[in-house]
């Protein structure tokens, strides 16, 4: 159960992190964000970003094995990195709507789970 509370938290905390790194380029189409600096861009993204480290500590502190849970730290990044691919991509297509994942993106998505693969494999 630990396995999936980790995962669930890691995907909240993606969530919080397209919108940090990535919404942004999205103020374009709200008339008051428009015309906002640099620098309060920054402090949002900062804002949402307390918001990712608040779902992603804990997702990493149950799922670690050391604290009972069933991953190694590598299983954890692995499973960041394909869980941050999945939530972009979905949060591209369907909520910022500006770009379609082409057959490349796919293959290079296909790779990385191939990476996980090899990652979660007891050799």
């Amino acid at each position: 159960m630990k396995g999936i509370y980790s995962i669930l938290l890691l995907v909240c905390s993606n969530i919080f992190m397209t919108l940090a790194w990535y919404g942004h380029l999205y103020f374009k189409n709200f008339t008051k964000l428009q015309k906002l600096g640099i620098f309060s861009v920054i402090l949002i993204s900062w804002g949402l970003a307390f918001f990712e480290y608040c779902f992603q500590v804990p997702a990493n502190k149950i799922g670690y094995k050391e604290n009972g849970g069933p991953f190694s730290m590598f299983e954890l990044k692995t499973i960041q990195e394909a869980v941050s691919l999945i939530v972009f991509t979905l949060m591209i297509v369907f909520v910022f709507r500006t770009e379609k994942p082409a057959w490349n993106h796919l293959v290079g998505f296909a790779l990385i789970i191939l990476a996980v693969f090899f990652i979660f494999k007891k050799w």
